[in-house]
């Protein structure tokens, strides 16, 4: 993908604020965790942040004890409020957030749909800040979508929240090259600076009315929706370049996996070799020695690091000699 986007023009000019904006944040996921600290951290006479809207805590661990998110835990250390609703939908939650009194509702990787109620409540407006240069991958899964389709640039899109979905006009954007080895999780690292950076310059363009919105071309519209474990199950049939996206967009979670004898394979890294060499059947290891390499559907794929069940992360190579596999042997149903 390109930097040449088709852009409408800008419209809807905001007039200077010259009071404090009360800004209440609204995340999950430690992305949107990094996005808030950088916002408290810069927080003054322009803005405040007086709550913070989380999912509920989970139960993690052996003992299952609830654990709160990363953003609720950001908000614990800065004394911020934090709601915890398992209804957003509910009046009582929607009465809670109106007596926090926002300007603005922020939105980063809050993992539900917010209603028209609570799309309502700021004085202002309530924001996203999204993880892909809209309005390319919008929903849920942004950044595994931009590695998967081999993107070579994605970025960071600020918007005005509409009813429709990842839709409401842009008002900033920051763009950066996805590199070679990136994944998802190196790519949601730069991803939230960029996003804090591309966030707390829309409050200085706010504050200073030189805000203007551009609404989204919806030609050009793709979407996305959530991971589930079962996307990452590799179809050998597959080209090797697929494959080896899927390696990326899938590390940390849920990880490319594929069947190896009865058990299961995990494959954090992997190389392409040839994108059109056709020696076997799909699935089938080639070579073993002095690495592994796999017959795609198109082209042969490397492994360069995997894990087993009960085994810590290690190098292809050496998993290879210690499960004597040989070439011949097959990997998938």
């Amino acid at each position: 993908m390109g930097s040449s986007r088709k852009r409408s023009p800008p419209r809807s000019l905001f007039r200077p604020i010259d009071k404090p904006l009360r800004i209440v944040f609204m995340g999950t996921p430690e992305l949107a965790a990094r996005i808030l600290e950088r916002l408290v951290a810069a927080s003054g006479p322009d803005f405040t942040v007086v709550g913070v809207v989380t999912g509920p805590d989970k139960p993690a661990g052996r003992g299952l004890s609830p654990k709160p998110s990363p953003v609720a835990l950001v908000a614990e250390r800065n004394a911020i409020p934090a709601l915890k609703p398992t209804r957003i939908k509910s009046a009582e939650f929607v009465e809670r957030l109106k007596a926090l009194e926002p300007d603005l509702l922020v939105v980063a990787a809050y993992g539900r749909i917010l209603p028209p109620a609570v799309l309502a409540v700021p004085k202002i407006m309530p924001l996203n800040v999204h993880a892909s240069l809209l309005p390319r991958h919008r929903g849920a899964a942004p950044v595994e979508g931009a590695i998967l389709a081999g993107d070579v640039e994605t970025g960071v899109t600020i918007m005005r929240m509409t009813e429709e979905m990842d839709a409401g006009p842009t008002l900033h954007w920051r763009a950066i090259e996805i590199e070679p080895g990136d994944t998802q999780a190196t790519l949601k690292a730069k991803l939230a600076e960029l996003g804090a950076e591309a966030l707390l310059e829309t409050l200085r363009k706010l504050r200073a009315g030189e805000l203007s919105e551009t609404p989204q071309d919806e030609s050009l519209a793709t979407y996305t929706r959530p991971v589930e474990k079962s996307d990452a199950i590799i179809d050998w049939r597959k080209s090797a370049v697929e494959i080896e996206r899927m390696t990326r967009a899938y590390d940390p979670w849920p990880v490319a996996r594929t069947k190896l004898g009865t058990g299961e394979l995990l494959i954090y890294r992997a190389r392409v070799v040839d994108t059109n060499a056709k020696e076997a059947d799909p699935g089938t290891l080639l070579a073993v020695t002095p690495t592994l390499v796999v017959q795609c559907g198109e082209g042969t794929l490397e492994l360069l690091e995997v894990k087993a069940p009960g085994r810590k992360r290690m190098d292809a190579a050496d998993f290879a000699r210690g499960r004597r596999l040989a070439p011949g042997m097959k990997l998938g149903d």
